[in-house]
């Protein structure tokens, strides 16, 4: 098959997924907005691939490389862009044409607008949806979709490079007692809970655990010097993988995440979690207790007492909660991932 993607900012997890379409003897046409400064990822592409920079286009030229490329599928970002919404209009009804989002239904004015809007804006320009999860799902329904139209999985990590990690911290004597934390410095990231809060159990019971940080943004230069805190800075893949092995816990504060893949990707690497309530992913790679533990978002002190919960297990059940956090992990990848969109 020939297929299309038009995409907004690629992730080397999306590429995971691709890899397995080429191998299965696919043709893929890439897309792609440019590289955000925040995520600078250096991107290795299959052979079989085929990148287009959106900027070298035209609304109209797209048009018209899309019906050069004659696809068997198009799959498409939302709604964001007008160029690509004109494309998948034009292939409407002859291919499937695929939207994809991670949007949370939270019934605000403007989700109640394109709730209006969508007989004319969506349903002319795509045949179905693919979801995260649970969360993008039921939104996509009150969008219009039909249950038999809606399909979850659209994000997963690339489990190959993160599940070997998994098996170096399980082994390791004594466990891990670092805290790692993946992501931009930003404030939807709440990093400004999470220092405070570390730095404080510090003084309030000093103890052995340290925060391991890989990330930058434009919070970075504003982070504490702290002797049990290091900031990594931005780590390729490879580099985030040969830290991991060092590291025991993963934590993710975030005030507000539509999905968030690196849970996915922590989860298939075998560490046990502390996530804030607002990240869309715990919905399948959390169990409470089971593999980690949540604490109610933009809360410091719940976020506090699940570090102390953490801080306060020893090696037996910290293990325990890393075998549970690979099993949810591993349970979807990209071969998965490819497979659902051959059955579009």
């Amino acid at each position: 098959m020939n297929i299309l993607f038009l995409y907004t900012e690629l992730a080397s997890y999306f590429l995971a997924g691709v890899k397995e379409l080429t191998n299965k003897g696919h043709s893929v046409h890439i897309v792609r907005w440019p590289v955000n400064k925040e995520a600078p990822f250096q991107f290795d592409f299959p052979e079989g691939v085929t990148l287009y920079e959106r900027n070298d286009y035209s609304n109209t030229q797209l048009k018209n490389l899309a019906k050069s490329i004659r696809p068997d599928i198009i799959i498409s970002s939302g709604w964001v862009d007008k160029g690509y919404l004109s494309v998948c209009r034009f292939f409407r009804g002859s291919i499937p044409t695929v939207m994809t989002m991670d949007n949370h239904w939270m019934g605000t004015p403007k989700q109640y607008l394109m709730r209006l809007a969508a007989p004319w804006v969506l349903h002319r320009a795509y045949s179905h949806a693919w979801v995260p999860g649970q969360p993008q799902k039921e939104y996509a329904q009150k969008l219009g979709f039909r249950k038999k139209r809606i399909t979850e999985g659209f994000y997963s990590a690339d489990v190959k490079l993160f599940s070997p990690t998994a098996s170096d911290r399980i082994k390791a004597e004594p466990y891990p007692r670092k805290l790692i934390y993946v992501g931009r410095y930003v404030h939807q990231k709440g990093l400004d809970l999470l220092f405070p809060a570390f730095m404080e159990l510090q003084e309030e019971s000093p103890n052995e655990w340290e925060l391991w940080c890989a990330g930058t943004g434009e919070l970075f230069d504003q982070r504490p010097e702290h002797p049990k805190i290091k900031h990594l800075g931005f780590l390729q893949p490879q580099e985030l993988k040969k830290t991991l092995k060092e590291t025991g816990v993963f934590v993710l504060p975030s005030r507000f995440e539509p999905w968030g893949v690196v849970v996915h990707e922590m989860a298939a690497a075998g560490f046990p979690m502390i996530c804030s309530s607002a990240i869309g992913s715990i919905t399948r790679f959390l169990e409470e207790g089971k593999n980690g533990f949540l604490f109610q978002n933009d809360d410091k002190e719940s976020l506090k007492k699940a570090l102390t919960r953490i801080m306060n297990m020893n090696d037996a059940e910290l293990r325990e909660m890393a075998v549970c956090s690979q099993k949810l992990g591993i349970s979807y990848d990209p071969k998965k991932w490819a497979s659902k969109v051959i059955r579009f």
